[in-house]
């Protein structure tokens, strides 16, 4: 046999388990992004948490979290499973953005929404409220927050808060707000969409004559942490957010890689402690329930609405 022959009968034999390993990581990385897309994705959760920050003399309420549902008129089985969670009886809804994403995807939202939209309700935008989507790689995130397109179709936001308006819930666009909820005065303070920019912190309403008896909550769809520092300095007792979609695609045991803001990893979802000067106060981030369209993907990391039962102090 010749030289020529012996070294590609080498190279035949090197190569083997090389293309065979290739192949197989082929083969994982494919099944995990049909499990990603088609289980994963569709995978919802309703995620409870106990907040023991009632102040004196109120009766304990319930707060229901939605954020980043990013639907499209074709997710049937997500529209289905919005319509139950009227079920929870929640007494306060509190959505932190990007609901559609698609101009069709409004009057779908609000039916199966429904009864949701007459409880009382406060909502702020997230820039998927005011954009669709554009094709994303997720693992492009890892280079740090998303750029803005200036060149991106306008959803029909105006309609879409209007809409929301109508039924009660409260635009907290950058504005403060107060209502009652079991007795107890509920300060909020939000801001438009920090993602874009288009964030001033309002500030929370004035001091009441029974301070006793409120509770600040500050309002946000992404959690920069110039807002959530503001919040805390200005005496929130709460903070909800959204936007992270929970690092949408997470390694197992360890969690998020990103949060498409400034915000650290590990607190990409979930009740935690947000400290700024000598205040701290608990953050809620919600993983959300949908994912951009465009990057229809999660792994390790399923799609939640939050509750939040808010008992008194202990």
């Amino acid at each position: 046999m010749g030289t020529r022959n012996v070294k590609a009968r080498q190279r035949r034999d090197w190569l083997a388990p090389v293309a065979a390993t290739t192949g197989a990581l082929a083969a994982t990385g494919a099944g995990m992004v049909a499990w990603g897309a088609l289980v994963e994705a569709r995978n919802f959760a309703v995620r409870t948490e106990r907040l023991p920050i009632l102040p004196s003399g109120g009766r304990p309420f319930r707060i229901l979290h939605l954020s980043d549902i990013h639907l499209a008129p074709s997710q049937r089985d997500k529209l289905e499973w919005l319509s139950t969670l009227s079920a929870l009886k929640p007494d306060l809804v509190v959505n932190t953005g990007d609901n559609i994403a698609s101009a069709k995807s409004l009057q779908p939202l609000v039916d199966a929404l429904g009864p949701l939209l007459d409880v009382p309700g406060v909502f702020v935008p997230g820039s998927n409220d005011y954009y669709a989507p554009k094709p994303a790689n997720p693992l492009r995130y890892l280079a740090g927050p998303s750029e803005q397109d200036p060149h991106r179709t306008e959803l029909p936001w105006s309609e879409l808060f209007n809409t929301f308006e109508a039924r009660g819930w409260l635009n907290l666009s950058n504005q403060r707000i107060s209502r009652v909820v079991n007795l107890v005065r509920l300060d909020f303070a939000g801001t438009d969409d920090p993602h874009l920019g288009r964030d001033e912190w309002p500030g929370f309403p004035g001091v009441t004559s029974t301070p006793s008896r409120s509770l600040r909550i500050g309002v946000t769809h992404a959690p920069y942490r110039r807002v959530l520092d503001a919040m805390v300095d200005d005496g929130a007792d709460l903070i909800l957010a959204g936007h992270t979609h929970g690092g949408q695609i997470c390694v197992p045991w360890y969690g998020a890689l990103v949060t498409n803001c400034d915000l650290p990893t590990w607190q990409a979802s979930g009740l935690t402690d947000w400290t700024h000067g000598r205040r701290t106060a608990p953050l809620e981030v919600s993983a959300g329930i949908g994912t951009s369209p465009k990057a229809p993907v999660r792994f390790a990391c399923r799609p939640e609405a939050v509750v939040l039962d808010v008992v008194p102090r202990a």
